[in-house]
């Protein structure tokens, strides 16, 4: 909608000189008649006043005097009327010279809807903005930090171990043949789990730099997450646990690269077996709404803490069972998940409480030519899956 004549720069300017003639006016006609009121009552000439406005029309005239005097006033009223203006514009500039020395919180206050005002609100986004990419920037450095640290620490734990082992193994010092052995099965251990971690890593920093080339088909969830927990058979059995998959029997489709999508759920399955296995069972539960595609891993082992949960899918962040030689992992691998989920435009969330563990997974559905299901008119989400939704934010942390 464009803005209202009324309430543009350039008409509040000619407001305030039409102002400043209207006033200069009234002012040059009241004076005129002021003086011939004053002559005429006063003709003799026996006051000062009537003695100096005779000089000045019989020396000077009154059209120069009231020329002189008019530029004079117009300028005094057009300051006047125009004054809020000049606040506003130094106002404005003011606040550049705080944002331009460092000072981006400061924030002009938008007092009019002319181009003033815009200019104002602009300058406040701008500023905003900009402390938002420094912010980052700042993250983006510690985030960095960070890493290394944690991937100084998580390599250098094992690296000192096997180099501990070879030295006792190269300077001779083991007993007999099932003592070497014995370190040797260590080192190669703990050097499978060095790999394990380098992997992660590099998976970890192929996903989160957006460097992946995805090739997306249309996918039927239900198919494949049959035929990939099909896969996880011998393992359960090795865990003593069994699996039972709730879908319907109509295919849901998303757009997804299934290489990449192996590996959300893979992670999803080694964690439940990993760290649930005292639950005995994994429910999967594939279900739609209007818009997605939900699934959820549904385990019955210990319950995740209330301070763990908003961590739970950051880089190198293990709660405190995992770091045990059994289940120790990279800390990797649920920050590897969350990346491939939102580079396909979905959404993960855990939540935990004492009966049972979900992860919840959401795809945007589409129909069976590829194309996104819309929700039709006045439909929403089921209660159950709005409540989910409003948690996502909180699982993530």
């Amino acid at each position: 909608m464009k803005r209202k004549l009324a309430r543009t720069f350039l008409w509040k300017v000619l407001l305030a000189f039409l102002a400043s003639l209207a006033a200069l006016g009234l002012v040059l006609l009241a004076g005129y008649y002021l003086a011939g009121l004053i002559l005429f009552f006063n003709p003799s000439s026996s006051s000062f006043i009537t003695s100096l406005l005779r000089w000045v029309i019989n020396n000077i005239g009154s059209i120069p005097v009231m020329s002189v005097t008019g530029v004079i006033l117009f300028l005094v009223f057009f300051f006047l009327f125009s004054r809020s203006i000049i606040t506003y514009i130094e106002e404005i500039t003011l606040g550049l010279r705080e944002i331009a020395d460092g000072r981006l919180t400061h924030r002009i206050p938008v007092k009019s809807s002319d181009e003033l005002g815009v200019v104002a609100d602009n300058i406040n986004r701008m500023a905003e903005r900009l402390k938002h990419s420094i912010e980052e920037e700042r993250s983006a450095v510690k985030a960095k930090n960070d890493l290394i640290t944690g991937v100084s620490h998580d390599l250098r734990t094992p690296l000192t171990s096997i180099i501990g082992f070879l030295e006792y193994m190269e300077n001779d010092r083991c007993r007999d043949e099932v003592e070497y052995r014995y370190y040797v099965n260590i080192v190669y251990g703990k050097s499978l789990g060095l790999k394990k971690l380098i992997d992660d890593l590099f998976e970890y920093t192929r996903v989160t730099s957006n460097e992946i080339p995805l090739q997306f088909e249309r996918l039927d969830m239900n198919s494949f997450l049959r035929q990939l927990a099909d896969e996880f058979v011998p393992v359960f059995e090795q865990a003593d646990m069994t699996y039972h998959i709730e879908a319907g029997g109509e295919p849901l489709y998303i757009m997804a690269d299934s290489d990449e999508l192996v590996r959300v759920y893979e992670n999803l399955f080694s964690n439940t077996i990993r760290y649930a296995k005292e639950g005995k069972q994994l429910d999967i539960e594939i279900a739609s709404d209007e818009r997605d595609v939900i699934v959820t891993f549904r385990n019955y082992g210990a319950p995740i803490s209330a301070v763990d949960l908003p961590h739970l899918f950051e880089r190198f962040y293990r709660v405190d069972k995992s770091r045990s030689k059994e289940t120790g992992g990279s800390g990797l691998g649920l920050a590897i998940t969350k990346s491939i989920v939102e580079l396909h435009g979905g959404t993960i969330a855990v939540f935990s409480s004492k009966r049972q563990t979900e992860f919840v997974t959401r795809f945007p559905r589409v129909g069976e030519s590829g194309e996104m299901r819309r929700p039709a008119a006045g439909a929403g989400v089921d209660a159950g899956s709005g409540a989910r939704l409003q948690q996502t934010g909180e699982a993530r942390g």
